[in-house]
């Protein structure tokens, strides 16, 4: 009787239970009012102090005057045009140094972990060419920037900082700025992407003095600018590969370099492990050069070309181009509640309902805060039943780490006793 009457009463208060799980894991922002919010702002603020599971904010056309702040995990900034969804902001970093507001010096500052943002066009408006002016700034890992513009006339345009442990993955994405305009400290992977400089100091820029693994990889992507703009430098240790890339005929007979000062030597940074330049495929307009010819059989361990992805980029740490779903890797029973527990942190979205081959079935009640979720019965179930466990409504259970698909979890449990 006890029990009977303690699963009715979960049965009722179940819509009222508060968990991880929403009705809609999509957050609307329109300027014209047609959303749930008229500014990216007010949609960033309104998420709860931690954000266990993936929310996405996604974004109507229009240009959006805002300097952001995440400091929330698990977030999605989606646009709704490539061209046409613009998030900008005049901010040169002198300016910012001088008169330090908490947001941060850049038009999007990140200080969160598995944030993407996905077609759309992020521009620092300030008009000089040259000095420092971010697009993005920001010391979060797993970052991805997927089908973006990212702008700026300045110097250091795309700059994610995160020296210990940062990993962040681009594709399709377009680059314009001037000094050292993407310049990732960490681990960095683009593919199928356009650079611009403005000017003709180096486009790209590394750091990977905290882990002699950490390596910059850009393949099939091209480069272009002013002329005799160069290809890149570093001023830390660094490690660069370049894969099936082409180089406009503006590009400088200047190979990729270590910044020295020699007249200031304190200045100059270690330089245990040598130069660590990489190329296959490489051409440029007109004629090709020498210092890019093909050398990956002088890299460490030799790697073929068709073994640099982003998971080998990434040290096996992270693969963002997964299409793997979150597996069943074990279960508990305990009365009327079954315990599942996935194979990564899934998210939550709306209230799922499962249902056995028997018939039966298990109404969500608590879950996606890590990688348990927690269902309770409405009639008996047994433990042969499990094997066919299906969703039957609009809800989903989605992997929450940063990829570039979406990935509903596999609910198969055949292989487990």
């Amino acid at each position: 009787m006890r029990k009977t009457f303690r699963l009715a009463i979960i049965l009722l208060l179940l819509p009222f239970i508060k968990s991880a799980a929403t009705d809609s894991n999509v957050i609307t922002v329109a300027k014209d009012g047609s959303g749930d919010f008229q500014t990216i702002t007010e949609a960033v603020k309104s998420l709860p102090m931690f954000t266990y599971g993936r929310v996405i904010i996604f974004i109507k056309k229009g240009v959006y005057e805002e300097k952001l702040r995440i400091e929330n995990d698990n977030v999605t900034f989606e646009g709704e045009d490539r061209e046409k969804t613009i998030i900008q902001y005049n901010q040169l970093r002198t300016d910012w140094d001088k008169n330090q507001d908490p947001i941060g010096p850049g038009v999007v500052n990140i200080f969160a972990d598995d944030v993407v943002f996905k077609n759309l066009t992020i521009e620092n408006t300030q008009p000089q060419v040259g000095p420092h002016a971010f697009a993005i700034y920001g010391f979060g890992t797993r970052t991805i920037l997927l089908n973006c513009n990212l702008i700026s006339k300045g110097g250091d345009t795309v700059s994610l900082w995160n020296y210990k442990n940062g990993m962040y993955y681009h594709a399709n994405c377009y680059f314009e700025g001037s000094v050292d305009f993407v310049c990732p400290r960490g681990w960095c992977f683009i593919k199928d992407s356009k650079f611009y400089e403005h000017v003709k100091t180096a486009s790209i820029w590394h750091a990977g003095g905290y882990n002699k693994n950490q390596k910059f990889v850009i393949r099939n992507s091209s480069f272009d600018g002013v002329e005799g703009f160069e290809l890149g430098r570093h001023h830390y240790e660094a490690q660069f590969y370049l894969l099936n890339c082409n180089f406009s005929q503006s590009m400088s007979d200047r190979e990729i370099y270590r910044v020295t000062y020699p007249n200031e030597p304190q200045r100059n940074r270690s330089f245990n492990w040598g130069k660590r330049y990489y190329y296959y495929n490489c051409h440029k307009v007109g004629s090709d050069l020498d210092w890019f010819k093909n050398n990956l059989g002088t890299a460490e361990g030799s790697p073929k070309p068709a073994v640099i992805t982003a998971r080998w980029t990434f040290d096996n740490k992270w693969d963002p181009e997964t299409t793997d779903k979150p597996k069943i890797v074990d279960y508990k029973i305990d009365g009327d509640s079954l315990f599942l527990n996935f194979s990564e942190r899934v998210t939550i979205v709306g209230m799922p309902v499962l249902k056995l081959n028997s018939g039966a079935e298990f109404l969500f009640y608590s879950g996606g805060e890590n990688t348990y979720t927690r269902f309770v019965s409405k009639s008996k179930f047994s433990i042969k039943d499990l094997a066919g466990l299906k969703i039957t409504n609009k809800a989903k259970i989605i992997g929450t780490i940063a990829t570039v698909n979406e990935r509903e979890a596999d609910l198969s449990m055949k292989n487990l006793k």
